[in-house]
């Protein structure tokens, strides 16, 4: 555990983003005190200090300030500084070096390099992963919950033109929107959702019923943590439970989260997560 004021964090996020929500999901379950700055998405007026553009953005203050990109290298550089006090934050973060890739349609993109490792010694590896499968599972489903469940949660919140308007009406309320601003983008981006939804549908190659395809991604997650374990980490979560936990969280309130616990069997597991988080959390 860290000394009490060792490590100044501000989060700045959308609440209903599902990456900043699996960040959250860490933060609290490790007990991590941090500030939150709430984004207005149209303007993005609060991230204009970086030239990366997406959120979360983790500003990390461990004597000297940092920053820190993207859901997985946040999660990964935190939790090797909360194991390994060799090296400090900013050596940590630069395990994680940022490539420029370009896509088919000659998009720049920008990829992280090791964002699944902890980089830890022989000595510190042994300890949090005793055998090396389970590093091996936990990183495997940390991924698929980047690459695959992500993918899930948009098709499914606009999957009907209701289910839009349900989940901007959410959106506004809990985003930072001004007034006529919030109107727009309800009623707008609803609309417009609805029918990016359709193409991301399309992309992902998802079923007609995109409902098939969530309830059998989180079946085959509760297949994978097992009837004898409480979570994939055993007793309790590892970083695999805590990223699925944070992109299904961000469904809450919405018909799709409610099918999907009628429909599948995550309702225990993330039942537990709600505890262990809520007992660990600030």
């Amino acid at each position: 555990q860290l000394p009490a004021g060792n490590l100044q964090l501000t989060l700045y996020q959308y609440k209903t983003c599902p990456f900043c929500s699996k960040v959250r999901a860490f933060l609290d379950y490790h007990g991590l005190p941090y500030e939150i700055v709430e984004v207005n998405p149209i303007m993005r007026k609060e991230i204009k200090f970086s030239s990366y553009r997406k959120v979360p953005i983790l500003l990390a203050n461990a004597g000297s300030p940092l920053q820190l990109n993207d859901s997985s290298v946040i999660i990964s550089a935190i939790k090797t500084y909360l194991i390994s006090r060799r090296n400090s934050l900013e050596e940590i973060v630069s395990f994680y070096p940022a490539v420029k890739t370009v896509t088919e349609k000659g998009k720049e993109m920008l990829e992280y390099e090791n964002k699944y490792w902890l980089m830890l010694d022989e000595k510190e590896t042994k300890r949090v992963y005793p055998v090396n499968e389970v590093r091996v599972e936990e990183m495997k489903w940390r991924k698929w919950a980047d690459d695959w469940l992500v993918h899930l949660i948009s098709p499914n919140v606009y999957r009907t033109p209701k289910e839009a308007l349900a989940s901007f009406d959410y959106i506004v309320r809990e985003g930072k929107f001004g007034t006529l601003e919030g109107l727009f983008a309800k009623y707008v981006g609803a609309v417009a959702m609805f029918f990016v939804s359709k193409r991301l549908k399309k992309r992902h190659q998802l079923r007609d019923d995109v409902r098939e395809d969530l309830y059998e991604a989180v079946n085959e997650w509760v297949k994978a943590v097992g009837k004898n374990r409480l979570f994939m980490g055993g007793n309790q979560p590892n970083l695999a439970d805590l990223a699925v936990y944070g992109v299904l969280r961000v469904m809450e309130g919405l018909e799709a989260f409610d099918d999907m616990m009628v429909h599948t069997n995550v309702q225990p597991w993330y039942q537990r997560m709600e505890e262990v988080i809520q007992k660990t959390g600030v």
